[in-house]
């Protein structure tokens, strides 16, 4: 089984006993906890995917580490993985889980380029044209990158939508050329 398709599974799983349980919130904060912690350790990601380390190992490690960090649900979730011969997979269930969590609360990422630095007016600005344009919530994450001379390139999942000054030269430049 593919590790995309096995960590959505978990993640799923995670989600829906999250919600039926009414431990969302606390499972969203605990995992993030847990993703900063493996984001700034990669010996503790290594181990946690060596064949070397067995599951028990493996479940002591995770107690240590995050011994009153997270509660207990979240820590019999994670032996769970570990049980399972999964604990290498978590930074992979941690990101399916929070894309299957950002799909359910219509959540999307955008990522806005702009040549200049966007004031906070225009940045909420264009954050709410482009709500209304998507139909969903929207968590920007703005760039600068001044080659772009002017404008904002603004690129939704697969979708890019370019309205800079460099675009309308090169488009400018083909159809002069051609």
């Amino acid at each position: 089984m593919s590790t995309l398709i096995a960590s959505r599974r978990y993640a799923s799983a995670l989600l829906s006993a999250a919600e039926e349980g009414n431990f969302l919130d606390t499972i969203v904060a605990e995992l993030q906890v847990i993703k900063e912690v493996l984001e700034h350790s990669r010996d503790l990601v290594h181990a946690l995917r060596s064949p070397l380390v067995k599951g028990d190992k493996k479940i002591h490690i995770l107690e240590e580490v995050f011994r009153g960090s997270i509660g207990e649900k979240m820590f019999l979730f994670l032996k769970l993985v570990a049980r399972k011969k999964r604990a290498g997979l978590l930074p992979e269930i941690i990101d399916e889980f929070q894309i299957l969590l950002d799909e359910k609360r219509g959540v999307i990422n955008v990522d806005v380029t702009s040549a200049v630095q966007l004031s906070d007016e225009q940045a909420s600005e264009l954050v709410s044209r482009l709500a209304a344009f998507t139909g969903k919530k929207i968590r920007p994450r703005m760039a600068v990158n001044e080659k772009l001379i002017g404008g904002v390139t603004v690129k939704i999942g697969d979708t890019i939508h370019d309205g800079s000054i460099s675009h309308q030269l090169q488009m400018l430049r083909q159809t002069l050329v051609s």
